[in-house]
């Protein structure tokens, strides 16, 4: 695990560049004000449609509006979400609201389907949340009974959990490293 961890983390710092060490504040700032993603110019003969067209900026999505799934039992799982993670389930009419998540980096990183990284081989998905404080969310969850496994090592961007929802399904807790600003 610790050689795919510091893949990742040459990824991410390769993604967010110096910006990716940068304070909470920092962090938030970039993710709301990202300059749009450097594309190289097209080869000779290219096709209008690959990337740019005539000179306009590629078009991009804005980040992930949702997180959908399948699982044996869809309302016995999200409930489980909601209850230990607090993330609100999906409105059921217009009145009712969204879970409204902070800014902050978010990693898109498909693995090779061999990769050991998500634990068991049959799980093709893994999400990563962001934590406040990651002792805080470890201790609520193991007093809930929720087996929680906190890397050691702390990471130059921050530190990890690993836990499983009932059916199995990894997921990671990140509490992001906070550098103090330079006074």
């Amino acid at each position: 695990m610790g050689f795919e961890r510091r893949q990742l983390l040459r990824t991410l710092s390769f993604v967010f560049g110096s910006s990716f060490l940068g304070s909470r504040n920092q962090m938030s700032i970039a993710a709301q004000t990202a300059a749009p993603p450097k594309v190289s110019p097209p080869t000779t003969g290219a096709a209008a449609g690959e990337g740019t067209a005539a000179g306009t900026a590629m078009e991009k999505v804005t980040g992930i509006g949702g997180l959908f799934f399948r699982a044996h039992d869809a309302k016995a799982l999200g409930l489980w979400y909601q209850q230990h993670l607090g993330i609100s389930l999906m409105p059921t009419g217009l009145a009712d609201s969204v879970w409204q998540q902070e800014a902050g980096p978010t990693v898109f990183a498909p693995f090779k389907e061999t990769t050991t990284y998500f634990g068991d081989a049959s799980k093709m998905w893994m999400v990563n949340f962001r934590v406040r404080d990651l002792d805080k969310m470890a201790a609520q969850l193991e007093a809930a009974g929720i087996a929680v496994k906190i890397d050691p090592e702390v990471y130059p961007n921050g530190r990890f959990a690993r836990l499983h929802d009932p059916e199995g399904n990894p997921i990671e807790l990140w509490q992001p490293k906070v550098i103090e600003a330079k006074g």
